[in-house]
């Protein structure tokens, strides 16, 4: 059976110009739009080769759906990173995974210069991770302080942007929110050079784009609230935030970020990656900040330590904010992903990493009125087992309640997003990181039902609401699918979200490649 890396590590290519789909089935005629997906695409340059998955350079895709046909087109992102490295016919960007030494051939001065530039790296413009609108803005995204704005419609990059050039910043996420104005919410991390170090929570307004002069829309930016380090050179990694429709939603877990070993990792010889670093033995911290006032609820609320990258999803219910999301017990997750450990075997790789810690969906339920009466559980809500029970000192230890185990890449209807829900939907992981079913979720019952075929791998599922739909599961699930055998084509599938049977494929005569994220955006 051929290694992970055979399906998913092979460098991808580009299909600059739109080609059409073989449709099988029938594709809802409302179904109208363009789907942007975002990931690794290109792991080696010349001679040399990333060491990890998550370090490869940027491949958009597009699947756009016109009146029952598909047509697909695939570029890569032409970030600095992507320019620099084609120039040089080698790496010569350092990405998370993979740490790049200047040329020994190149003089005494260039090189001192580059070593001296690294203390506080200046990172890639290698937005690999997802797609987010910033107004009318389309930018490819990752977690540093750089986006790429690009065109929906023909995938190409625009341009560069600077967050610093708009709000203090030295990372942010690339899985922000929006709400039913159009408003986008994200958070970043303040470290060096801004003050304080601080988490900051800011707001772009619907309107900020503005075509005519073509000034960014980050440009109208507001900082909508701040939370402190609760250690200073030991900020917490995150990956996304909670929202629901008063309150930001924000677990400050013990996967951190060592300020001082990132510092001196060019000098020492490691990469950023191994910068990150869990402390089994700390808790987690929950913060619950109103977002009209940028106020944060006084109460500490705190859990076991845990390891999340993805919320699912948040909202208010009877004087308690509800949050879902899917945790594991350790950090392991990212070092499955060097290219070294995907070239083994698949059944080597799902042998060696059985010990892998499964992603697990859970509900945490933060009571908003505290009294302080020890050793009582304020939860009060009767379709969850999850507890908040205040401690002496009045902060208030939050237990869990499991909703399900091994689902990864979790999407919802997104119109309920901040709202009281009954179902997501995501990518059944099974002794593997790699996604070979596509689940949905029944929270209400506890039960779930699974769309497969043998040896296909499709990517995150995304929800698709029918045109005037009142039931939260009407509607459509949408995920490219990619296959190492030869006689299957890449498609795009179309489930029926009630039932998670297939509508329609669309079979694509061109390569694809497995992506992480992306944005559906209405025809």
């Amino acid at each position: 059976m051929s290694s992970l890396f055979q399906v998913f590590g092979k460098n991808g290519s580009e299909t600059p110009e739109p080609v059409k789909a073989q449709v099988e089935g029938s594709i809802p005629s409302w179904l109208q739009g363009t789907l942007l997906r975002n990931g690794p695409g290109l792991f080696s340059v010349g001679n040399s080769e990333y060491n990890h998955w998550f370090d490869g350079m940027s491949l958009i895709h597009s699947f756009t759906f016109i009146n029952g046909e598909v047509t697909y087109r695939s570029k890569f992102l032409k970030s600095n990173t992507y320019k620099r490295n084609v120039t040089a016919d080698r790496i010569v960007v350092s990405e998370f995974g993979t740490m790049i030494y200047p040329d020994p051939c190149k003089n005494i001065f260039s090189r001192a210069f580059t070593h001296l530039s690294n203390v506080i790296p200046d990172f890639t413009d290698n937005n690999l991770i997802n797609i987010i609108r910033y107004g009318q803005d389309y930018y490819a995204s990752s977690e540093v302080n750089y986006m790429n704005q690009i065109d929906p419609a023909t995938l190409e990059t625009v341009g560069r942007i600077n967050y610093r050039n708009h709000i203090a910043l030295n990372l942010a996420t690339a899985h922000p929110h929006y709400d039913d104005e159009g408003n986008t919410y994200n958070m970043g991390t303040a470290i060096m050079g801004f003050g304080r170090p601080k988490y900051v929570i800011f707001k772009v307004p619907a309107d900020a784009s503005d075509k005519e002069q073509n000034k960014p829309a980050l440009r109208k930016v507001q900082q909508v609230a701040s939370i402190p380090f609760r250690s200073t050179l030991f900020p917490s990694y995150f990956h996304s935030f909670g929202m629901t429709e008063n309150y930001i939603v924000f677990v400050e877990q013990p996967f951190k970020l060592d300020i001082p070993r990132l510092a001196t990792a060019y000098f020492r010889g490691v990469n950023w990656g191994s910068c990150l670093k869990y402390d089994k033995n700390d808790t987690t911290l929950f913060h619950v900040v109103n977002r009209k006032t940028g106020k944060a609820v006084s109460t500490r609320f705190y859990g076991d330590a845990f390891v999340v990258f993805h919320h699912i999803n948040a909202y208010e219910d009877d004087g308690h904010v509800v949050f879902d999301l899917i945790t594991y017990k350790d950090s392991n997750l990212y070092d499955m992903f060097y290219i070294q450990n995907m070239r083994q075997s698949a059944e080597n790789f799902v042998e060696a990493n059985k010990k892998f810690s499964p992603p697990i969906c859970k509900r945490f339920v933060l009571p908003l009125n505290v009294q302080q009466v020890s050793g009582t559980n304020l939860v009060t809500l009767k379709d969850t087992t999850a507890k908040a029970v205040v401690q002496d000192n009045g902060s208030v230890y939050c237990q869990p309640d499991t909703l399900f185990e091994g689902l990864e890449l979790p999407g919802i209807n997104y119109k309920f997003n901040t709202k009281s829900y009954r179902y997501f939907y995501g990518s059944r992981v099974e002794f593997s990181p790699h996604p070979n079913k596509i689940a949905k979720f029944d929270i209400f019952t506890r039960t779930y039902t699974l769309w497969q075929q043998e040896n296909c791998f499709p990517s995150e599922p995304v929800f698709v609401a029918s045109p005037g739909a009142v039931e939260e599961d009407d509607g459509v699930i949408l995920t490219s699918v990619i296959s190492p055998d030869p006689k299957i084509s890449p498609f795009m599938l179309v489930l029926n979200a009630k039932t998670m049977e297939e509508i329609a494929r669309a079979s694509i005569p061109a390569s694809v490649h497995m992506d992480l994220h992306g944005y559906f955006i209405p025809g």
